[in-house]
């Protein structure tokens, strides 16, 4: 029988916590998707969802339920709310991938990671809104229109993109985890603007299939959750599928004893620290302060790996040919419907020669090789994960206003991505409008129990901005 003597509040518990509360039935999948409901009434004008089904959604929880009662082994995530961006397939949910119409059926089918939640019985409550098919980093949709950052009621500033509404999904308490996908930071950006954790995974360590692409070279699946402690319970729910809760319980054990290690965290000498709106780095640089007065090193580094990312990236990179390659191929109804934010940057970036992007191909590879031996006297790299406060919708309402903008906003997560690193965005702080400021640590591929750990050890030493809808 369930017990509601404790009188759970979901929002002040980790999902570790939550997860014993419903093995113990002191709190129940119902009781847990009704918050998550309530929280996204409370917060009607963000407009997170581009669909939102909460009868289906209380349908699953009672599922899980009825699993919990019957006494087996629960899996990580049973029972837990969790939204998905418009991006990956959900055979319960029309796909739009923010264009201007739905994609053929065949594009609803789950892939591994939705297929793996939907083993463990979590909670689909609704798929959130994308940038058109994930290209863009301020969360601006010519089609649906962009959601509003719920950091400011006054005013609609951007939330961040491309996982736009995953960022608010998390924020307003609606979902306990969101998936996102990062190309060039469509995870860090809106987890920073937003003032939750989001975290880029390795390139190919969870497989793309199921979510419809943009650029094969460094489309990640991510995920953003309210803290590094829930990111850090939610990956490995992910990453180890097959594996009992008392295995998954093992990593999150090994995890808080490597948070303790005295890491080095790099400090480029480049524009991706310093050429920051001026608040934003001092609120970065108080946080690596801190890490460093709680026992860690700060090794100042050369970084010329992340300027020739950028010059690369800044030319055009490699993304707009790929989604062009792929709109062609699969959609090319959808190639000429383009959106004028996507469709300028598609003209633009795409127009190249076959030469001219091998060859940007073989300078990313270089620069992968070499970045490789910046680790060799630091743990990870830290930056601030968006150098400028989130602007307001009207601030980017032309192309010319438009590009600089976003080409800022994705000016150092791009780094990472080009450079094949995972990462992380932690908040630590407001900036001068309000608004959240998020520091990013950038580790080797494979190395995402390093960025869970120093993310948890960060958030112990300096609490995250709290939102109140």
């Amino acid at each position: 029988m369930l017990n509601n003597n404790l009188n759970i509040d979901p929002a002040k518990y980790s999902l570790r916590e939550i997860s014993d509360a419903l093995t113990n039935r002191n709190l129940s999948s119902v009781e847990l998707t009704e918050h998550s409901i309530r929280q996204k009434e409370l917060d009607s004008y963000s407009i997170a969802y581009k669909f939102w089904d909460p009868e289906a959604g209380l349908n699953s929880a009672q599922a899980a339920d009825n699993l919990y009662e019957s006494g087996n082994n629960p899996a990580p995530l049973q029972g837990i709310p969790v939204s998905v961006k418009d991006i990956y397939g959900h055979p319960g949910f029309p796909i739009f991938a923010g264009s201007f119409q739905e994609l053929p059926l065949r594009w609803r089918q789950a892939g591994p990671i939705v297929q793996s939640l939907q083993s463990q019985l979590s909670v689909f409550l609704g798929k959130t809104h994308t940038v058109e098919f994930a290209y863009g980093g301020l969360g601006i949709n010519n089609h649906w229109g962009t959601p509003r950052n719920p950091w400011c009621k006054d005013a609609h500033r951007i939330p961040g993109g491309s996982s736009s509404g995953a960022g608010i999904s998390i924020c307003q308490g609606s979902a306990f985890v969101a998936l996102g996908t990062d190309t060039a930071g469509s995870v860090r950006i809106p987890a920073s603007c937003t003032g939750v954790v989001g975290l880029k995974t390795s390139h190919g360590l969870w497989p793309t299939k199921g979510i419809t692409p943009l650029s094969p070279l460094l489309d990640t699946a991510g995920i953003l959750t309210r803290t590094a402690q829930d990111s850090a319970y939610a990956f490995y729910a992910i990453n180890h599928l097959d594996e009992s809760i008392v295995e998954h319980r093992a990593h999150l054990d090994k995890i808080n004893l490597l948070q303790t290690e005295n890491f080095r965290i790099g400090l480029a000498d480049t524009g991706i620290m310093w050429d920051c709106q001026d608040d934003i780095s001092d609120i970065c640089m108080s946080a690596v302060h801190a890490l460093e007065s709680d026992g860690c090193a700060i090794v100042p580094m050369e970084f010329p790996n992340a300027e020739a990312a950028i010059e690369i990236r800044n030319r055009g990179g490699t993304t707009s040919v790929e989604l062009i390659e792929f709109l062609s191929s699969e959609l090319p109804d959808w190639l000429e419907n383009l959106g004028p934010v996507v469709s300028e940057r598609v003209k633009i970036g795409g127009d190249i020669s076959a030469i001219e992007y091998l060859s940007r191909i073989r300078q990313i590879k270089q620069a992968r090789i070499e970045v490789q031996k910046r680790f060799d006297s630091c743990d990870v790299i830290a930056a601030p994960t968006v150098p400028m406060s989130p602007p307001l919708l009207e601030e980017v309402s032309t192309d010319d206003e438009y590009m600089p903008l976003n080409l800022l906003a994705l000016r150092n997560t791009g780094v990472g991505s080009y450079l094949d690193l995972c990462g992380i965005s932690i908040p630590v702080g407001l900036d001068r409008f309000g608004m959240p400021v998020g520091i990013q640590f950038m580790a080797p591929p494979g190395k995402e129990n390093l960025l869970l750990a120093i993310g948890q050890r960060l958030e112990s030493i300096i609490p995250a901005p709290k939102f109140t809808p």
